[in-house]
């Protein structure tokens, strides 16, 4: 067993599941649980679809926990049209995959989580890949958590490069700009796998062919679902070159960190005004010696590529 432990913050779309699959494939962690999120698709959604592709990678044990439902300044939540163009309605591209056998834990995924970081503290890796509600709402149910968790490695905003919402924000910390405004500034230790770094990791159908060509479920299903994103990307005029790693990177860089090179940078996010959701330096603390960010400025696409797909697809072979 890692002495790693690694929990999830899903909102289950397509580079959600390819982050998944890295996290199972990794040997230098332990998957102990995914948090369900609401973003490319419903919490729901995002939760059947976390529990159906453990059942196809073959890993039942790990339990998927029901994270918040909605922002933490809205009532509800409604998947924008855009997501469902890039990830399908159902969130994995269209791809049916079998209602996996085991059910959802009734523990809260807020529960679960401040539970975790006492237990395991600094050997407790957090990846939030969709909006920083989750976290927020168990920083402010209990406050400690946010110097006990030892990384929290999240893919989200934009700092050097253009939002992909707005001119200046990128979509998951749109989702609830708040809460991530309060993470930012809490004590919790981070590093900010962005559109800066994430826009240059791509994948493409030459080695989604591979996986194909492995002739077993997990290689086609996850071809066909990540097939699905590359032409959404394609048509969308996203990127014509392949698709972005966005979520599996920042599950790379938790555990290599070397994948990437950071800016050490007291941040905020704006929430008022035009720039709504923009993840920039805090003024307000540019004297404080406790710098609590890493953002990621630079990556090596080269070396992270040749390992997530030496990783995915010994998983698969296997699946």
């Amino acid at each position: 067993m890692a002495q790693k432990k690694m929990i999830l913050d899903l909102d289950t779309g397509i580079d959600d599941a390819l982050a998944l699959a890295y996290a199972i494939a990794d040997p230098a962690v332990d998957l102990i649980g995914i948090i369900s999120s609401y973003g490319n698709t419903l919490v729901e959604t995002a939760a059947e679809n976390s529990l159906k592709l453990l059942e196809l990678l073959g890993q039942t044990n790990v339990p998927v926990f029901l994270g918040e439902s909605h922002s933490s300044t809205t009532d509800h939540f409604d998947v924008m049209e855009i997501s469902q163009l890039i990830h399908g309605k159902n969130g994995i591209g269209e791809v049916e995959l079998p209602t996996a056998n085991r059910a959802l834990e009734t523990q809260s995924g807020v529960d679960f989580l401040i539970e975790a970081a006492h237990k395991y503290q600094d050997d407790l890796i957090l990846i939030p890949t969709g909006p920083m509600t989750n976290l927020d709402a168990a920083i402010a149910k209990d406050p400690s958590i946010a110097k006990l968790i030892g990384n929290i490695t999240f893919m989200g905003g934009a700092l050097t490069v253009p939002g992909n919402v707005t001119p200046f924000t990128e979509a998951n910390i749109n989702q609830d700009a708040e809460a991530a405004d309060r993470v930012f500034r809490s004590p919790a230790k981070m590093t900010m796998i962005g559109l800066d770094v994430t826009l240059r990791t791509l994948l493409t159908k030459n080695e989604t062919n591979q996986w194909r060509q492995l002739d077993t479920k997990a290689g086609k299903a996850f071809a066909d679902i990540v097939d699905f994103y590359i032409d959404a990307y394609y048509n969308l005029d996203i990127d014509k070159n392949g698709c972005a790693l966005h979520d599996p990177l920042a599950v790379g860089v938790a555990i290599n960190p070397t994948f990437v090179t950071t800016l050490a940078l007291n941040m905020k996010v704006t929430h008022d005004g035009a720039d709504y959701g923009r993840t920039i330096g805090d003024t307000d603390r540019l004297h404080d010696k406790r710098i609590n960010m890493q953002a990621a400025v630079g990556v090596d696409d080269v070396a992270y590529l040749a390992y997530f797909m030496q990783l995915l697809t010994d998983l698969f072979k296997k699946n």
